[in-house]
């Protein structure tokens, strides 16, 4: 009888552990555990802005519901962001990068990535647009876009010299033949913007979130500055993000300036960097190496968070659009072509940055 009463016993722990993997099983990836939403610039800038945004949102879409917080790293361009991520955290699906501007800073030095950046697990990816603008009391005063050719003492601020907006903004200057001084290391947007109120820079740009929900009402409804141009990778099919705003793309800009559509090797750096921004300005990122699981699980609530009434009525009051994230099959390929920026521009581009540095 004892035997008998062992086996049974042992029958039931078998039955037990069955069940109890089999619950395992079935569990989401995420029940139970926290997600960390890592930003690769500062507080109070755009891609913060957006991130916290789509923070509050994306963890109701995940299958298991986990919590989901918000970490800044600030500095380098937003490059320590995404060394961190391949580097040091952790590869178990638990931190998540939510990046701006790091697939142009790859495209123009890869070797800056190890791991390398083609390497890690892509979940989403969002272009955008750059908004320039100017103080309007830069002498002797400015009016409209085409003012900025005549304007005198004009410094342009910066976050580093080697950030696409930044680059964009002197190839425009640059184009335009304004004579500008160029003053960087703000690090993000917010400590630009208020050196731009206190008049120590009179031109910067902005990527939408923070242009439309700061800019606009704080600088250019009160008369304090202007838009001169966005920067975008096809003209002819505007961004959704500029959707309402009062501002020209840059070509057109310069059409009605010189009379001629832009051209030469400066023109064609610019393009080659807005068809970078223009397909990827913003992506969600795992490190190499994390589960094939976290990456399916948060890109499934990444395509429906693209449906969610709640988050788009949110948008729209706080930064003035509805983000669109592109998400599913094809993904990889946008991104790995995307990333291959063709030598002969890399190697032009790098020579103009290296201009800048002197």
């Amino acid at each position: 009888m004892a035997w008998q009463s062992r086996r049974s016993v042992a029958a039931l722990c078998v039955v037990f552990a069955l069940g109890s993997s089999a619950a395992s099983a079935d569990e989401p990836f995420y029940a139970g555990k926290r997600l960390t939403l890592l930003i690769n610039f500062a507080a109070g800038g755009p891609a913060d802005v957006e991130g916290r945004l789509f923070a509050k949102y994306i963890g109701r879409h995940i299958a298991g519901a986990p919590g989901v917080l918000v970490q800044n790293m600030d500095g380098a361009g937003g490059i320590v962001g995404a060394k961190y991520l391949g580097a040091v955290a952790p590869r178990d699906g638990t931190v998540v990068g939510y990046f701006t501007g790091t697939g142009f800073i790859y495209a123009l030095d890869p070797s800056r990535f190890d791991p390398d950046f083609r390497s890690y697990g892509f979940v989403a990816i969002q272009g955008g647009a750059t908004v320039s603008y100017a103080r309007s009391d830069v002498p002797p005063g400015l009016k409209t876009a085409a003012d900025i050719v005549g304007a005198q003492g004009l410094v342009a601020g910066g976050l580093s010299v080697d950030t696409s907006k930044d680059v964009r903004m002197r190839l425009a200057l640059d184009l335009l033949g304004v004579k500008y001084k160029y003053v960087t290391g703000y690090r993000s947007s917010a400590p630009a913007r208020l050196a731009f109120e206190k008049g120590e820079i009179n031109i910067f740009s902005e990527s939408t979130p923070s242009y439309r929900s700061i800019v606009v009402p704080d600088l250019i409804t009160p008369g304090k500055a202007i838009p001169l141009w966005y920067d975008s990778s096809d003209a002819s099919q505007p961004s959704s993000q500029m959707a309402g705003l009062a501002v020209q793309p840059f070509d057109a800009v310069f059409r009605e300036i010189k009379s001629a559509p832009p051209s030469g090797p400066l023109w064609d750096n610019y393009k080659a960097i807005n068809a970078i921004d223009g397909a990827m300005l913003r992506v969600i990122c795992f490190p190499p190496g994390a589960p094939a699981v976290a990456r399916d699980a948060l890109a499934a609530g990444v395509a429906a968070l693209n449906g969610d009434r709640d988050h788009a009525d949110e948008a729209m009051r706080t930064i003035g659009f509805v983000p669109e994230w592109r998400v599913g099959p094809g993904l990889e390929q946008t991104v790995q072509s995307t990333l291959a920026l063709p030598p002969a521009a890399r190697s032009s581009i790098a020579d103009y940055i290296k201009a800048a540095n002197k």
